[in-house]
């Protein structure tokens, strides 16, 4: 029989459609399925979790230093100070601690004491010293270091872990770096390179401010172009991530948030940092005793409406700014933050697309405006040109000096010590 009615064929067209609609609940299930899966189970391991998994030989009947502190923990979220400290094969001498101490709770810049914890020595390298000494090394086979950077220069964890690597060397003890992401991914590079007369503890590397690596990478490249002290190498192993790509931001990793300081709270505060952070070379409130620090700006003699609209004004790339009045209170973490009980007005800055957004470049288009409308208000200090690592930083007028050629040549220069893929 050669033709049919459309009658004819409607049961066929029906168990059609009904196989059609099964494949697509199957689609869309299994879809739901994957995602559910993989917030369970994080798309990427830590080097801690690869340490315990793996590589636990590299620790056994070995006495062991750790650097460490809150942020120190395994996929599971518990930390790797307990799973060392229970582990008969291992044994912890000692824990050394950045700034914001062990609890990560401390201010900024404030000194943290050295104490005992479990009957172990908790030797703070943010108060009396800012290394480790002879001493605090002298019951060591093995220095582990397993910190959350936020992948900006002027974090200090990053000084730290150099700091560390500088006096390992002198003793002659080995170093176990366990790595972990990049939050702002390790492709984007931003800001001046710091130059060599302004080196601190807040500008230790010759690197950008945002400089697109690992705490893993950033160790090999510290030891290979001989930026330590005195050229020093001491042996290096790093635990690499399993899982991790170039592209990735924290929240592409599926491991959990964990604000590595006080008032690093979210994703979006440390992709702004690279600039807002500069505002703490002036007079200007970075946020600090409020609910966003480094997410919102502005000053008891700034026009928040005002702010906001020439700012909107300048079309920044991938941000936009939202007029605020708020009055910055003590609160953990931010005991004396700036103009604390008094009204400001400001902006709160919004992400609204990371890849056109560059933090940096946000912070030095916020500061020209801000020393245009309110000239002779806003007040520079000898601290933002130490943040910047460059002196040209504090020149409002000039909208682009040739940091872009920096990052270019530096992103060029780190490849030999790159350790994770990309797109």
């Amino acid at each position: 029989m050669t033709g049919r009615t459309a009658r004819d064929r409607m049961p066929q067209l029906l168990r059609t459609a009904a196989l059609c609609l099964v494949a697509v609940c199957s689609t869309v299930g299994a879809s739901i399925l994957a995602r559910s899966m993989e917030q369970e189970h994080p798309r990427v391991r830590s080097g801690a979790d690869v340490l315990v998994a793996d590589s636990m030989h590299l620790l056994l009947g070995r006495r062991v230093g750790l650097l460490c502190n809150h942020t120190s923990r395994l996929g599971d979220g518990s930390y790797l100070f307990d799973t060392l400290f229970s582990h008969d094969d291992v044994q912890l001498t000692a824990l050394f601690t950045p700034e914001h101490g062990f609890h990560g709770s401390a201010d900024a810049g404030a000194d943290v004491a050295s104490a005992m914890f479990r009957g172990i020595p908790v030797h703070s390298l943010y108060g009396n010293t800012r290394r480790p000494t002879s001493d605090m090394l002298e019951n060591i086979d093995v220095l582990v270091m397993d910190l959350q950077d936020a992948g900006v220069r002027y974090y200090t964890y990053i000084s730290t872990m150099a700091y560390c690597m500088e006096e390992a060397a002198a003793a002659g003890i080995p170093v176990i770096l366990l790595d972990r992401p990049n939050p702002l991914g390790g492709e984007r590079v931003e800001g001046p390179v710091r130059h060599d007369s302004l080196r601190s503890f807040v500008g230790y590397l010759p690197v950008p401010v945002r400089y697109g690596m690992t705490a893993g990478e950033l160790a090999r490249m510290a030891i290979g172009e001989g930026w330590l002290r005195d050229a020093a190498a001491p042996s290096l192993t790093v635990v690499p991530l399993d899982g991790w790509r170039r592209e990735m931001y924290h929240d592409d990793t599926g491991l959990p948030w964990i604000a590595p300081s006080p008032n690093l709270r979210s994703l979006e505060a440390v992709m702004a940092y690279p600039g807002t952070c500069l505002f703490e070379g002036t007079n200007i409130s970075e946020g600090r005793g409020t609910d966003v620090p480094f997410l919102l700006i502005g000053a008891p003699f700034i026009d928040g409406e005002e702010l906001a609209s020439a700012l909107t004004d300048d079309r920044i790339p991938g941000v936009r700014f939202e007029p605020r009045r708020f009055v910055p209170a003590p609160r953990p973490g931010a005991s004396h933050p700036r103009y604390a009980g008094e009204e400001c007005g400001g902006v709160r800055l919004h992400v609204t697309d990371r890849a056109r957004f560059s933090g940096w470049e946000c912070g030095r288009a916020m500061l020209r405006r801000i020393a245009v409308l309110y000239d002779g208000k806003m007040k520079i200090r000898p601290y933002l040109v130490l943040l910047a690592g460059d002196e040209r930083v504090q020149d409002a007028q000039m909208a682009s000096p040739p940091w872009q050629s920096d990052a270019v040549q530096f992103a060029r220069r780190r490849i030999p010590y790159l350790l994770y893929p990309g797109i």
